[in-house]
């Protein structure tokens, strides 16, 4: 294929638009080499306070092929299919590691918060289709409620097999052929890419490499920013034609409009039994939904006044809770052509790059180094955020610590006095949060050297650092959380959840086992609070709840357990990074249960229970306020027929530390 601009269509789309500055398009992939003469001035501008810059590599090589291959000026070494978009660029992808899918997850979710239209993920994990870990279902999930669409690699394993993100609902997957539409032997062609998915052009694309050289590059990872920058150009075709942006309409569209298989030209001869299909069915298998086909397209697109999307976004009504299976992927004994030795995809930790090796180039063109496993990011910079500085968390999780490495783990080691096992005195062990909590009590300035941390389950989102004049008081509060978290459930004092108030500094720690994580600077004990959820619920009924309304009428629901299910559904069903407006509005409903109390007892009385939990911005606030609605739904499971009940309370997350306003207001919904 060569050039972008030879792929048919394309060059007749471009004397239409080359983009709009109007409409974002963000790669999460790995660290762009943005001083490379392919890209426009200020292209594309990249988020680097989440994960480190890192050094250049084969994950850098491979976000700055997947860049170039959508942003390329068409004045320079390597057309762009849509370089007048604005673009960001999420670095996800570090040297020397692998990327788990929590973290392509806060990638997503970044874009989308910066102000994407269209993300591109060319990366993805071996697993059944619609299977992922439900941290990114529910990224995945809130990008298609926001109109976001995604557009994700198929996979190169060359397999009846599938990988997420790309087949999770709504996102739009993307297998790869050659000129003459035949799909490559290497691409992916499982049920779930056969749902969403269509073929374009990865074969012998040029590209950019890191430090000014080009070269060609085949596979799925090539092919997807191509259907990812034509969704942008037909996206910026509906502002022309005076229309709402709505790449989801767009990318329903792309599928609708490829050519379909034709029987007998498919190159699976050796599968004709696949699905129970006779060897002309099974033939047209890797084809997914048919080809690209951009003349078609942007007909439909020029000859419509608008386009609606064919995506629903999931409504009020439905369950939060819905679709939301937490499996992890799994490789099976599916081939696994594109990871290297060793790779072991069935710890649900770690993705696999999308893009084969590069094809040998001629001299002087430069040949990328290969691609190593990982997943690869989209960019994103939020388009009108505050400083780094000034970005704020409210993030609710389990508190852990962290050495960073064996010399500061041995430097504790050594320091920390020996204990008595048996009669017997024998090496402390740093490892042993009971013998660190009691080190701590005995030398609180040790607190310090340690690297705290927020996590989410047993998976570190955040480093917790304690800054300013009351650093040492919040040391102290953090050594009390941990030594709560050590004691029994039913003691009086445990705790199983803490919530985390700060900013984000735009810095990272590396953890011991090569993990960066975000930095969280914490410069109060204001907001910094450590709950259990049994004492929470209790803390709620002791606030005196009117006799009555203890208990639901009919089905005996102890108001306590409504509102542990309250909490719960938000610790689990609603896992978020607190770092978004809405979910940090989410977080304090939760640490402010209280503000719930009446609500819950309300509809408990009325024989209703809780449906689903809701955010929206709020239509209302005061100036200078960032304030969103946090609903509540209630339903009768016994008569579907009765109308539901919402209760809504307003947040102002302006702060570092979160305010309800207002009163909690009702309503009945049909």
């Amino acid at each position: 294929m060569g050039e972008v601009r030879d792929i048919p269509g394309l060059a007749d789309l471009w004397k239409l638009t080359t983009g709009d500055d109007r409409i974002t398009v963000a790669v999460v992939d790995g660290l762009v080499d943005e001083t490379h003469p392919a890209f426009p001035a200020g292209k594309p501008s990249q988020v680097r306070d989440v994960w480190p810059a890192g050094a250049a590599g084969a994950k850098a090589a491979h976000g700055t092929a997947v860049a170039s291959v959508l942003f390329g000026r068409h004045d320079g070494p390597v057309m762009g299919v849509t370089p007048a978009c604005r673009a960001i660029s999420v670095p996800v992808f570090v040297e020397g590691r692998r990327t788990s899918q929590l973290e392509l997850a806060r990638a997503i979710e970044l874009a989308a918060e910066a102000g994407a239209h269209i993300i591109n993920v060319s990366g993805g994990q071996l697993a059944d289709a619609g299977e992922a870990e439900d941290v990114l279902t529910r990224a995945v999930r809130r990008c298609r409620e926001q109109g976001v669409l995604i557009v994700a690699a198929a996979g190169n394993d060359g397999c009846l097999c599938d990988h997420v993100p790309a087949t999770l609902e709504g996102v739009l997957a993307v297998g790869a052929c050659d000129d003459a539409g035949r799909p490559l032997p290497i691409s992916n062609f499982g049920p779930g890419s056969r749902r969403q998915g269509l073929l374009a052009p990865g074969q012998d694309i040029r590209v950019a490499v890191p430090g000014g050289g080009i070269a060609t590059m085949t596979g799925t990872s090539l092919a997807t920013p191509i259907v990812a920058g034509v969704a942008a150009l037909l996206t910026c075709l509906q502002l022309r034609q005076g229309g709402k942006p709505d790449p989801l309409a767009v990318g329903e569209l792309l599928r609708e409009t490829a050519d379909p298989c034709e029987p007998g030209t498919g190159p699976l001869d050796s599968l004709d039994r696949l699905d129970g299909l006779g060897g002309q069915g099974a033939a047209c298998l890797q084809h997914l939904n048919g080809t690209l086909n951009i003349t078609k397209a942007v007909t439909a697109v020029t000859t419509s006044s608008s386009t609606s999307s064919a995506t629903t976004p999931a409504g009020p009504d439905s369950p939060v809770d819905a679709g939301e299976p937490a499996v992890a992927p799994s490789c099976g004994a599916l081939p696994h052509t594109g990871a290297p030795a060793g790779c072991d995809c069935t710890t649900g930790e770690s993705f696999i790059p999308t893009t084969a090796p590069p094809a040998p180039v001629p001299a002087p063109v430069v040949t990328p180094p290969p691609i190593p496993a990982g997943v690869v990011p989209s960019a994103d910079e939020p388009q009108q955020a505050p400083p780094a500085a000034q970005r704020l968390v409210y993030a609710l999780g389990t508190l852990g610590y962290d050495f960073g490495s064996e010399a500061r783990r041995d430097s504790f080691k050594q320091l920390m006095p020996t204990v008595q096992v048996d009669g017997h005195s024998v090496p402390a062990n740093p490892y042993d949060p009971r013998q660190m909590v009691a080190y701590l009590r005995e030398h609180p300035s040790e607190a310090r050297p340690l690297i705290w941390t927020l996590n989410l389950d047993l998976t570190p989102i955040y480093a917790i650092e304690p800054v300013g004049g009351y650093g040492p008081d919040v040391y102290e509060r953090l050594t009390d959380f941990l030594e709560r978290q050590l004691k029994a459930e039913d003691d009086a004092e445990f705790v199983d959840r803490v919530s985390i108030p700060g900013t984000l500094p735009g810095r990272t720690a590396k953890l011991f086992n090569g993990q960066y994580v975000p930095v969280v600077e914490v410069n109060l004990t204001r907001g910094l609070y450590g709950w259990s959820v049994a004492s929470l619920a209790q803390a709620v009924m002791d606030c005196g709840v009117p006799e009555h309304n203890q208990r639901g009428h009919d089905h005996g629901t102890p108001l306590s357990d409504a509102v542990a299910d309250f909490l719960q559904r938000i610790y689990y069903d609603l896992r978020n990074f607190g770092a978004t407006s809405r979910d940090r509005a989410l977080n304090y409903a939760a640490t402010n249960a209280v503000q719930a109390r009446e609500t819950l007892a309300e509809a408990l009385g009325h024989g209703m229970a809780l449906q689903n939990i809701d955010v929206e911005k709020s239509p209302y606030g005061r100036p200078d306020s960032d304030c969103w609605d946090v609903k509540l739904r209630f339903f009768d499971p016994d008569n579907s027929k009765r109308a539901k009940r919402v209760y809504r309370f307003t947040i102002d997350v302006k702060d570092v530390l979160p305010v309800s306003i207002g009163q909690v207001r009702s309503w009945p919904e049909v």
